[in-house]
């Protein structure tokens, strides 16, 4: 499938998830590590809940990409959790394995940063739990031996507990502050229920009183906690262990320090909550941002408090001093047991100390506030696997946060008057939240999904700054959005001033072009002229801002040095899929706020070693992107189930020079022709503008079709970079059959694998395998079909984008094409992506069909393109002279 490095991945789906290749920079795998890849490829593929079943028993190991360790933490839990039920064997399929809300709380910690991470929430766990749990009870139904045997078969080395428990709870006697009891679990055997009961230890001597080997069988995990334990090994021998038992606090925690062999003997501890969730421990905690800094922006100064917390009490640094002097073991503190420990005591108390230090002489920026989740111990000086070091945020930055993170809470910005758009309520949103975020000096990714409008939000954005504040702005995009930019800013805001600096004689003047507000350049661009780099700008726009993940390039590089007050980046991709691409971002956007590259490197290693740190991650980004997606439920409601948008590409300079030539032949040659000469005439001619448009190696006959060469070869390039990075599929029509092949080729290198042809030429026999084969559980990403054999028979619903990359200037037939895809069992929004070359014959004819001119009906009715041979030769030739020729 690749010939570069590849990576098993993960796609997080709203019905589950599913796996791919993504190719990879790492370090390439070895030999072995390709074929573990390739080998849970094909069981993922076959049956993705029972292949996870059974790598829930594997060993984590290096081929395992972060999105397959997640899955694989959640499987491996089950397969312990199932492990730990000490009445399994009388239970069985029956058992009951639901998660705790602790237990979805450290999946949700752990979710990677990855293709549809924003939908793994608690359904989507409980969901993906039970269809493992299910793989489970159907197998073990079918199995004759026990569930231990079971377990062991698939891994040798899993541990499976006994049926003992030890039980500690608190008591009110002031000498015997504690209670401990041993238990069994036994078979309940009344009303046949399949369900274990808990007895007295001591039960178990008159219950297996006939058959000693069931009785050493029960107390081995006892026996195995005794070789290792004197405390436990003195009340075997003196028989306490079969009786309740009162303690002392100091009998207590060496219990509590002892869990851990217990444990890993196949004993059960139920204990209290306070010692297992550390939640009485000593921690410092450090406060920062309670009040409004001086100025805006990532630069500015936030106070920060330092104090010392006994569980929720907070305590004095007097009060830490009298402990020190306390002996070690469990101590009663207002009410509440806790452990001390004098060396901990001493390193909170010098972490104080060192903190409130660095509080009375220096600030921390809001960059470095937000930060602090990541390194506060380095940032500090503490070392935080001795202290438990708990950052939070003060009034002011708490408010400023909750408000970026929940922009719907924003006090509603209005657009201006002169902006001729309704925005729907997302939209509205988005467009207070760009407002709020430009007040507060921050820069803000808005990631909403391809097509839900994020063109339309930053035009209302802009156009409220231009008309309230003034001042220039500069946006930065694919070459190939050109003609959108200009479309959508002509019909949303025909008041704003624009600048379009592309081509050799782009030169930006100010002073020259005072008037001018918005100043449009391409990446390409960007890179040679140097003079935007001499301007301090008011706002910075980037469009498909993934442009800039790699930040060793020349035009990552050149993109930061442009100064502006404000940034902005925009994209349809989810930003968070590479680590590294989100760290280029970021340093684009709000400079310090995830360090300098040697700083995040470090940390994204230490996220390999602990999963959990991905939710700080997550935390410190996420307020600084507004991501909304068409399955959001705010959202879906406000949007047609199929979205249409008109894709505008401009000619490239081959292109131009092929089109303004046959202008003139036909111009020429339309002077000396009548009837039926006439006619053959245009309607050839069309087909060859048509094909210009399309790519100047199909009017040529040539078989490079590079990409440079056809605005809308880059138009679909950049549409399926965005479907690619989600995983989605697309549908590709083209009236011409012999451009389904370059198409297909072309598509093959975006997205790293073949896609399917079909056409005129393809047998019904094949036509049905492609369909399932499109259809089904592997990624197939695209298909490309010629519009007629496309348009009838086909069941395509794996698909949610349609793209008419060549126009057939009939609604109806087109409609009929698209409807492949929405059709009865379609689950998901769909998107039609319909291709315009601007200023060529393709726009004109589109707008007549839009503005219902006289020849709408014609068109309409029309099975081709006959109506236009009835035109004379100067409505002709105003037809098809590129826009703005006369």
């Amino acid at each position: 499938m690749f010939k570069e490095n590849k990576e098993l991945i993960v796609i997080f789906t709203e019905t589950g998830f599913t796996v791919d290749y993504e190719i990879s920079d790492k370090k390439k795998l070895s030999e072995d590590n390709q074929k573990n890849q390739e080998y849970w490829y094909g069981k993922f593929i076959e049956d993705k809940y029972k292949a996870l079943w059974n790598l829930g028993f594997s060993k984590k190991d290096d081929w395992m990409s972060q999105t397959i360790s997640f899955l694989y933490f959640i499987a491996s839990k089950l397969t312990t959790k199932l492990s730990r039920q000490s009445d399994i064997e009388f239970t069985r399929e029956d058992v009951e394995l639901n998660l705790e809300i602790e237990e979805f709380e450290q999946i949700k910690n752990r979710v990677p940063f990855a293709i549809g991470m924003e939908i793994v929430n608690e359904k989507w766990i409980s969901n993906t739990w039970k269809k493992i749990s299910d793989v489970y009870k159907r197998e073990i139904s079918n199995y004759k031996g026990t569930v231990k045997d079971f377990l062991v078969e698939r891994n040798t080395n899993i541990n499976v507990v006994g049926r003992v428990f030890f039980h500690l709870v608190e008591n009110k006697e002031e000498d015997y502050p504690f209670a401990f009891l041993a238990t069994y679990s036994t078979e309940n055997k009344d009303a046949g229920l399949h369900k274990a009961k808990h007895m007295p230890l001591k039960n178990a001597l008159l219950e297996y009183k006939d058959d000693e080997g069931k009785l050493l069988q029960l107390m081995s995990t006892i026996s195995k906690a005794s070789d290792k334990s004197n405390f436990i090994s003195e009340l075997m021998e003196s028989g306490e262990l079969f009786s309740p038992l009162k303690l002392k606090k100091d009998e207590a925690y060496t219990i509590l320090k002892e869990i851990p062999i217990y444990e890993e003997s196949g004993i059960m501890c139920r204990i209290p909550n306070w010692w297992r969730k550390k939640s009485n421990s000593l921690r410092l905690s450090v406060s920062i941002g309670e009040k409004e800094p001086s100025k805006v922006g990532m630069d500015a100064l936030l106070s920060f408090e330092p104090e010392i917390f006994f569980g929720e009490e907070k305590i004095s640094k007097e009060e830490l001093k009298k402990l020190l002097l306390e002996s070690e073991g469990l101590a009663l503190i207002k009410g509440k047991w806790v452990e001390i420990d004098r060396n901990k005591l001493k390193e909170v108390m010098d972490a104080y100390e060192k903190a409130n230090r660095l509080s009375k002489n220096d600030g921390l920026t809001i960059a470095e506030a937000m930060r602090m989740e990541l390194n506060a111990g380095e940032k500090l000086g503490i070392n935080e696997s001795v202290v438990d070091l708990e950052v939070s945020n003060g009034a002011w930055l708490k408010k400023v946060r909750e408000t970026m993170g929940n922009p719907q809470i924003i006090k509603e910005s209005k657009p201006i008057g002169s902006f001729r758009a309704n925005l729907r309520p997302y939209q509205q949103t988005g467009f207070s939240w760009l407002s709020y975020m430009q007040k507060l000096g921050f820069g803000a990714c808005l990631a909403d999904d391809m097509g839900l409008g994020k063109t339309v939000q930053i035009i209302a954005f802009l156009e409220k700054i231009r008309t309230e504040q003034g001042g220039k702005a500069l946006l930065v995009i694919p070459a190939s959005l050109i003609g959108n930019w200009r479309k959508e800013i002509e019909k949303f805001a025909p008041k704003m001033t624009i600048s379009i600096l592309h081509g050799k004689e782009a030169v930006i003047n100010i002073e020259e072009k005072e008037s001018t507000f918005l100043y449009i350049t391409t990446y390409g661009m960007a890179v040679r002229l140097e003079s935007i780099k001499d301007i301090r700008w008011d706002i910075l726009i980037l469009d498909e801002a993934q442009a800039i993940k790699n930040p060793g390039t020349k035009q990552t590089k050149v993109i930061k040095q442009i100064k502006a007050k404000t940034k902005i980046a925009m994209t349809g991709t989810p930003i968070e899929n590479k680590l590294s691409d989100l760290w280029s971002l970021f340093d684009f956007l709000d400079a310090g706020l995830l360090g300098n590259a040697k700083e995040f490197t470090n940390f994204t290693k230490r996220i390999r070693e602990n999963n959990s740190d991905y939710a700080k991650l997550r935390n410190i980004v996420s307020p600084f992107i507004l991501r909304r997606l068409k399955t959001d439920k705010s959202v879906i409601s406000d949007l047609p189930e199929k979205i249409e948008i008109k894709e505008y590409a401009s000619l490239s300079k081959k292109q131009i020079v092929l089109y303004n030539k046959l202008v003139k032949e036909l111009e020429t040659k339309l002077e000396s022709s009548d009837g039926i000469e006439r006619k053959g005439l245009v309607l050839g001619n069309i087909i060859k503008f048509k094909q210009i448009c399309n790519h100047p190696d199909q009017y040529l006959g040539l078989e490079e079709y590079k990409c440079d060469y056809s605005g809308k070869f880059q138009q679909l390039k950049n549409i399926c970079e965005n479907i690619y990075e989600k995983r989605e599929r697309v549908l590709v029509f083209t009236q011409f059959k012999e451009m389904t092949e370059p198409i297909s080729e072309f598509l093959e290198k975006i997205f790293n694998r073949k896609g399917l042809v079909l056409h005129g030429g393809t047998s019904v026999k094949k036509r049905s395998e492609m369909v399932d084969i499109f259809n089904g559980e592997e990624y197939i990403p695209y298909m490309v079909l010629s519009l007629k054999a496309g348009g009838v028979g086909l069941n395509l619903t794996a698909a949610n984008h349609v793209i008419h990359f060549d126009r057939w200037w009939n609604p109806a037939v087109e409609n009929q094409a698209t409807d492949r895809v929405f059709r009865i069992g379609q689950t998901k929004n769909v998107m039609v992506h319909k291709f315009v070359t601007t200023g060529t014959i393709e726009e004109k004819i589109d707008l007549m069909i839009e503005e219902k001119q006289k020849l709408a009906g014609d068109i309409i009715a029309s099975s081709g393109e006959n109506w236009i041979t009835e035109l004379d030769n100067k409505e002709l030739m105003e037809l098809f002279k590129l826009g703005g020729e006369k």
